[in-house]
Formats: structure tokens, C-alpha cells, sequence
């Protein structure tokens, strides 16, 4: 797994792991871990490439967190974290005299229009960048999504078949990720409306997650792009009714637009990442008679809360 030691690459690991699988995960800067780690370098050729001949499948995670201002210099760093090390992650594969059999290849959700009327499966999803209602500085996140795809499928061999892995967030009750700090502001009662509310957050339980890999490797008949989200994506103001009844909190204190944006400020994010309503489902798991285990969000947070408060 290049890129592998962040809270997706560590949630599969530990679950390959478990299930009697030898996992290598390749880092800049490898630190003790239960599983083996390499060093590798994401924009060239190296030693690292021998560890992908023979394996069964590639996991590519590797792109700078997007919890930042977009500013000149940090757009640059998400962009060739993405789309540099793809390209060479297909290289060296392509190179490989056992190629990996599957590569499974990190992309996003956000690729999707930013849309409130209907949802974007992964068969007649609409591509984002021409919302006349989006800001112009959205596109920046589609540029990014379009070209780390591109990678991909530009540097495939007929010998591996790629999935392109369009993911929702992730929800994990592991220290650090997403759900830790949405949890953290229910409990402080600011996790109320932003902006409204009816801005659609697409997610996916981090056990349904794994489940979706396992499936995919297990699965031939599935390549190219493929929505891993739940099925039933929800509301800004719903999503977070049901994360303050999980935490026993009565009140969420609402966030106007201009309140969120001095936020953000401060906080040195981006507003688009809870203005943009991302009604994703996926189409293409179902059909292939993927079973998830949480569907509906009120279960799925309740189970994450409750794992969280016993660990």
C-alpha cells in the first residue's frame, strides 16, 4: 500500500492484517508498525518497485491532506502528491515481471458535481467543474480528482485491472480522522446547521469500507470507476441531529455561510469542505450484489460512538 500510513492505509492494514494477509506498506518515513513497511520516494523509479512484483494486489493512498488553505504552494503539493505519485505507481507496475493482478487506486467523491436534486451514482454521475451555483474556486478539487484519474488509467497495463476507488468519507472511531472532530464539535454543542444544512454529506462506516475492498479484490468483473459510499447519503442538519443524539447532546448551535468562512479562516481549511453537497451513492456495488452492513447513518454513527466510548 504506497501511501499507506494514514487513517484509510491503517484501517486495511490492520483488517489484511488480521485475516492472515502479508501487508507492506511503502512511506517517505516508515515508523514501527505490526505489519512491514518499505521506504519508497512517489516521483521516481527506485528499490521500492520490488516490492510490488508478485504481489496480489496494489492499494495506491498516497495525496496530501486536503485540510488546508488552498493556497498557491499547497495546491501544487495536493496536486503532484496525487497526480505524480500515480503516475509512477503505474510505471512501476507496468515494469513489474509478476504485475499485481489488481490495483486499487484512491480517488474521490468530490470528483462529482456539486448538486441538491438527484444523487451521482457511478453510471450517470455528473462530473463537477460547470456548477453555475459553485464557486469558481471548487474547481480546483475537480481538476485535482480528473487528473489523479487520469494518472491511472494513462499508465494501466491490460495485465492489472484498475479500480478507480471514488470514496466518501470515512468514518472510523480512530483518533485523528473526520469522525473524531465531527464528534468532538457535537459534544460541544456546535455540531448544528452550517449555512442551512441541506448541503448532502456522503460517508461510509470504515467496517462497510473494508468489506467494499475485500469485495472488490474479490470480484473480476468490476474496473474502472466505483462509488464507495453508503447508499444513503443525507443532509448537513440531519447528518448532525443524528451525531448529537449518538453523543447525548440536545443542542447544536447553527453557523451562518459568513460565520463558516471566518471559521475556516481561522482554522486554516476550506469552506468547501462542508459547503458542497455531495450526493453520492453508489450503483455499481449493489448491482454486483454487495450487501452493506450500515446503509443508514442513525445505526451506523450509534455503532461508532458506542465503539469509541468502550475502547
Amino acid at each position: 500500500m504506497p501511501g499507506g500510513t494514514g487513517q484509510v492505509g491503517t484501517l486495511l492494514a490492520r483488517a489484511f492484517r488480521a485475516d492472515g494477509h502479508d501487508v507492506v506498506v511503502l512511506s517517505r518515513h516508515p515508523a514501527p508498525a505490526p505489519w512491514r513497511t518499505a521506504v519508497w520516494d512517489p516521483r521516481v523509479i527506485g528499490p521500492w518497485t520490488s516490492e510490488l512484483d508478485g504481489a496480489d494486489v496494489v492499494i495506491g493512498l498516497a495525496g496530501r491532506n486536503v485540510n488546508c488553505r488552498y493556497t498557491p504552494e499547497n495546491r501544487r503539493a495536493i496536486f503532484d502528491s496525487r497526480v505524480e505519485s500515480t503516475r509512477v505507481l503505474g510505471q512501476a507496475i507496468a515494469r513489474c515481471r509478476r504485475p499485481p493482478a489488481i490495483w486499487l487506486q484512491a480517488s474521490t467523491a468530490t470528483i462529482y458535481a456539486h448538486r441538491f436534486d438527484a444523487p451521482n451514482d457511478d453510471v450517470t454521475g455528473v462530473i463537477g467543474g460547470r456548477e453555475i451555483e459553485a464557486p469558481p474556486s471548487w474547481r480546483f478539487s475537480i481538476e485535482v480528482a480528473t487528473a489523479w484519474e487520469r494518472a491511472a488509467t494513462d499508465n494501466v497495463t491490460s495485465a492489472t485491472r484498475l479500480v478507480l476507488l471514488r470514496s466518501a468519507m470515512v468514518m472510523s472511531p480512530d483518533p485523528g480522522g473526520i469522525f473524531a472532530m465531527l464528534r468532538r464539535l457535537a459534544r460541544l454543542g456546535l455540531g448544528g446547521s452550517v449555512a442551512g444544512g441541506a448541503q448532502y454529506v456522503s460517508w461510509m462506516h470504515d467496517r462497510d469500507f473494508v468489506r467494499a475492498m475485500c469485495w472488490l479484490i474479490e470480484h473480476p468483473e468490476l474496473a474502472g470507476a466505483v462509488n464507495i459510499a453508503s447508499p444513503n447519503p443525507l443532509p448537513y442538519r440531519d447528518f448532525m441531529r443524528a451525531l448529537r443524539r449518538a453523543v447525548h447532546m440536545p443542542i447544536g448551535l447553527p453557523a451562518t455561510r459568513g460565520m463558516l468562512e471566518l471559521g475556516v479562516r481561522l482554522l486554516r481549511t476550506e469552506s468547501e469542505l462542508v459547503l458542497k453537497s455531495r450526493r453520492v451513492v453508489p450503483r455499481r456495488l449493489p448491482d454486483s450484489g454487495f450487501v452493506f452492513e450500515y446503509p443508514e447513518w442513525p445505526a451506523a454513527v450509534a455503532e461508532l460512538v458506542g465503539r469509541r466510548t468502550k475502547s
